[in-house]
């Protein structure tokens, strides 16, 4: 059994990213790669994703319930909504990060998430059409092993970008990706591994 620093000889074998952070293996242990259709979940995570561009993600996650507070509980069509004085507002709270391009592409992507809903019947129908509805099975070995971006993630950057979305290049598309399950991205000797699989293939 390989082990991190946060395995020992008692406890299940994980990935190696979560290191000894407690709220990074809770997330991983809870939600990360378990596949979500949920259009206010998707969204959060779209939220947080590309809040996290040029960031740690335990940075952004550290600071998640103070997005929730901020972004009138991931819901999109409220986010839509926001004016000049709200980002005003955003910008002096110190529970999120206050990069006004990032508030203002928030705004925006949750107009252009809203459009998808529309023309899709929902986002998820959307996002999972691009890995044809299923998990991919990244089978892989060691840390090392995970690419930055796919093909999968290129071809649905493009996309996004095609529809107006801000802050969601090919890079932050895969991570929210793997987050979000349309890619089993735990190493294969990880406990979550072999549970998704079971579970979602």
């Amino acid at each position: 059994m390989r082990m991190n620093d946060t395995t020992s000889k008692f406890e299940k074998a994980r990935c190696e990213w979560p290191t000894s952070d407690p709220l990074l293996v809770k997330y991983h242990d809870k939600e990360w790669g378990v596949p979500i259709e949920n259009d206010r979940k998707i969204f959060e995570f779209l939220v947080l994703e590309s809040a996290q561009a040029g960031l740690s993600w335990i940075t952004v996650l550290r600071k998640r319930e103070g997005y929730r507070k901020a972004f009138a509980g991931f819901d999109p069509k409220k986010v839509a909504q926001f004016t000049k004085r709200d980002i005003a507002r955003l910008l002096k709270n110190p529970g999120i990060i206050r990069n006004r391009l990032k508030i203002e592409a928030t705004i925006n992507n949750a107009k252009r998430f809203l459009e998808i809903q529309k023309e899709f019947g929902s986002f998820s129908k959307y996002m999972w059409s691009f890995v044809k509805g299923k998990p991919i099975d990244g089978k892989r070995k060691r840390l090392k092993d995970l690419p930055a971006i796919t093909k999968e993630a290129e071809i649905w950057a493009k996309d996004l970008k095609k529809r107006g979305f801000k802050f969601l290049g090919p890079t932050i598309c895969y991570a929210h990706m793997q987050a979000v399950g349309m890619v089993n991205d735990h190493t294969i000797d990880c406990f979550r591994y072999a549970e998704i699989m079971d579970k979602y293939s």
